[in-house]
């Protein structure tokens, strides 16, 4: 049975090529060391189904299954290019909020009146 979430049926499109070429890579990875679809899915102890559907881009599938592939093609590195820390935090200096500001995502006193 499929994973149904409003989230995954919303992904905008660029979002969504973006997996499917990354599924692609996938497939080429395999593909180049002359595996196939059951080989693939048997060292990465999942379903050859779960297997096909990340080669396909399908949103719904592990993140920790597709790193795992990325290790067995010893590519695991490149995950480490993805969303790299911002520069501020990279220099592991604090990142400062103007003063009177709120934290986003917290609500403020003038709020709460309910």
């Amino acid at each position: 049975m499929s994973k149904h979430s409003p989230a995954l049926a919303a992904l905008p499109a660029p979002v969504q090529a973006s997996l499917a070429r990354t599924g692609q890579r996938l497939r080429a990875h395999r593909v180049q060391r002359g595996w196939t679809v059951a080989e693939m899915a048997e060292r990465l102890f999942c379903s050859p189904t779960t297997w096909r559907a990340l080669e396909a881009g399908k949103p719904g599938t592990s993140i920790g299954l597709f790193a795992q592939a990325l290790w067995l093609f010893g590519e695991l590195e490149s995950l480490d290019g993805v969303a790299p820390v911002p520069a501020g935090l990279a220099s592991n200096r604090r990142v400062r909020r103007p003063s009177g500001k709120v934290a986003p995502g917290v609500i403020g006193e003038a709020e709460r009146d309910f």
